[in-house]
């Protein structure tokens, strides 16, 4: 081999060093960017000349892997999506049992909020102290007084009502302002995606794989995608990947096919479409269907029996109240949110009774109302009594939230799990990079020394023919 050939070879070397100290460098920089993937550097033989004495190697040549495992990827991206769908139903839970304004009581130390029973405020005392306050009339049954008391818990009551209806129907306002936001932020990772897959295309024409930082800003963009909706990705053409999510026969809809974005994801208010045709989606994860979920469910079913207890009370105390020819409540308000006392109690105050002085049987009619049992076989709006039923209803939320607390809890470890699985395989460790960084420089300064005295022996050469001439 030539003096001049083995230059070269040092040279090669030196370049190929210190590009590998550069990938080393770059790995431990991103070391705790979760979105990237390690690089590895991989030397090759630049190829060889046949002399006399065989084959010469004439130096080596560089090229990078990504360490990326497309099966933990989505895997990751599938854990994501659920991890988003328990986290979005425990923060809306959560608004849901603070709009109450109910106190709950432990059943068990591992959970902050559970099912056992209503506390000392909220709704619940306010029909308590109603209730009270007529039993309190019907003991001193011409006491102008406790009549004004039961006019004011009365109003109280109502107002308690009006305003529990507010604070929900400012969740269900939070939910809906949730769902259109993750629409938003889904179809902002759709288009994302779909200029990377065309960036990447145009990046690797000739050279397939190479576009090594634009692979891992396209999987942070799907993992961000997948925390608004369920997906599936699959290898297109040109380093490419089609994003897709299902139909509700569970057949696979188009959202990002190469370099575009196949048709927008839209919301009806019920319905998410999305794909060339608009095409109704099944959603069984991410943000979106978190909040559908509550939406939907817990969070309408405590607006239902929350009316459901407004309407029995109207009901019932107007008809315990009819002996005095007049309407307690107002009769045309009976939901949570128009429940109202009559107009006429204002200038004639709640009676105890309608017979002789110390006649209490209206108001021992009103008070029974709270000790009926109801029920909606027969015809009323709840089954149970009054206070019972809504104590039930309020303790099936509280424990809806601690449920979703166990389901966040054991869903982060399992989305955990996941992560550190990829890392396993993607991540960077700081000891085998500092390790592959003092191996390369050891091995820049070897082919640096080569390099320096073939150097000086070629320029002695020349120098010693300079004066042979």
């Amino acid at each position: 081999m030539s003096l001049f050939s083995s230059l070269n070879a040092a040279s090669q070397g030196l370049d190929a060093q210190s590009y590998a100290i550069g990938i080393a460098g770059k790995n431990l920089s991103n070391i705790n960017n979760a979105s990237y993937s390690k690089e590895t550097v991989v030397f090759s033989n630049d190829g060889s000349v046949n002399t006399v004495g065989g084959p010469v190697d004439l130096g080596v040549s560089t090229s990078v892997v990504q360490e990326s495992d497309p099966l933990l990827n989505a895997q990751v991206a599938s854990e994501n999506s659920t991890t988003s769908s328990f986290s979005t139903q425990q923060q809306f839970l959560e608004e849901a049992q603070t709009a109450l304004g109910e106190n709950l009581s432990n059943t068990s130390a591992s959970s902050s909020t559970s099912s056992t029973g209503v506390g000392s405020s909220g709704l619940s005392s306010q029909i308590d102290n109603f209730f009270n306050a007529v039993q309190s009339l019907a003991a001193s049954p011409g006491d102008a007084t406790k009549s004004q008391v039961v006019l004011a818990q009365a109003s109280v009551l109502a107002e308690t009502f009006q305003q529990t209806n507010s604070n929900l129907a400012q969740v269900r306002g939070d939910l809906n302002t949730e769902i259109q936001s993750s629409v938003a932020d889904a179809n902002s990772q759709l288009q994302k995606i779909a200029s990377l897959n065309q960036q990447i295309a145009q990046f690797e024409a000739g050279n397939p794989g190479s576009a090594l930082d634009l692979r891992d800003q396209r999987q942070a963009a799907i993992e961000q995608l997948a925390n608004d909706v369920p997906i599936t990705t699959t290898a297109g053409p040109n380093g490419s990947v089609q994003v897709s999510m299902k139909d509700g026969s569970g057949n696979p809809v188009a959202l990002v096919s190469g370099s575009t974005v196949t048709g927008p994801l839209t919301f009806s208010g019920s319905t998410l479409s999305g794909g060339a045709s608009a095409t109704a989606l099944q959603i069984s994860s991410g943000s979106i269907y978190g909040a559908l979920n509550v939406r939907d469910g817990e969070l309408s079913q405590i607006q239902s029996s929350i009316d459901a207890v407004a309407n029995q009370i109207v009901t019932s105390v107007n008809a315990a109240y009819s002996a005095t020819g007049g309407s307690f409540f107002d009769p045309a308000g009976t939901t949570a949110g128009t429940i109202a006392v009559s107009a006429n109690l204002a200038a004639n105050p709640p009676v105890a009774g309608v017979g002789a002085a110390g006649d209490n049987s209206v108001a021992l009619a009103v008070a029974a109302v709270a000790n009926t049992a109801y029920s909606t076989g027969s015809g009323d709006a709840i089954t149970g009594t009054i206070g019972g039923y809504y104590d039930a209803a309020v303790s099936n939320l509280g424990e809806s939230v601690s449920n979703m607390n166990n389901l966040v809890d054991s869903q982060t470890a399992v989305q955990n799990l996941a992560q550190t699985q990829r890392s396993n395989v993607s991540g960077v460790s700081m000891n085998e990079e500092m390790g592959n960084l003092m191996k390369y420089e050891n091995a820049f300064q070897a082919n640096a020394r080569v390099f320096s005295v073939i150097n000086t022996m070629i320029s002695s050469l020349v120098n010693d023919m300079g004066v042979g001439t």
